[in-house]
């Protein structure tokens, strides 16, 4: 993106605004940090740091970097949340609940085995072989 976010709209980007700075055209931040999402900026700067971030989008190739500051804010959030584990925590819930539904779903298959077998010898409503 050649123009930034604040040229755009005359408005510093929430990372120039929380660091209380001049927000420039050529600002690494403007694009991905835009005014009106000032939480962003400020839970990533609370984890990460304003110049830890910088050198990340200085080292990540340009088309790459939404996708690199999309991660560090849901990183930086789901920290904020847990401390210690962060996202990472949140994976290994969702896990477990992914393996709780499956043994759900191969009890259920079992059931419905036990009971197509023991409909297997009855008719069905239409006078055929019900199975």
């Amino acid at each position: 993106m050649s123009l930034s976010y604040s040229n755009y709209t005359n408005s510093p980007c929430a990372a120039c605004k929380f660091l209380r700075r001049k927000c420039t055209s050529d600002c690494v931040f403007a694009p991905y940090f835009p005014p009106e999402e000032p939480l962003k900026f400020a839970n990533v700067h609370r984890i990460f740091g304003a110049s830890n971030v910088s050198k990340i989008l200085h080292e990540v190739a340009p088309h790459q970097r939404e996708d690199a500051v999309n991660s560090l804010a849901y990183e930086a959030e789901a920290r904020l949340k847990d401390p210690v584990y962060g996202c990472v925590g949140a994976i290994s819930v969702l896990q477990r609940e992914v393996l709780r539904l499956q043994r759900e779903l191969e009890e259920t298959n079992v059931d419905l085995m036990r009971y197509a077998s023991c409909l297997g010898g009855e008719t069905s409503a239409y006078g055929g072989r019900r199975g």
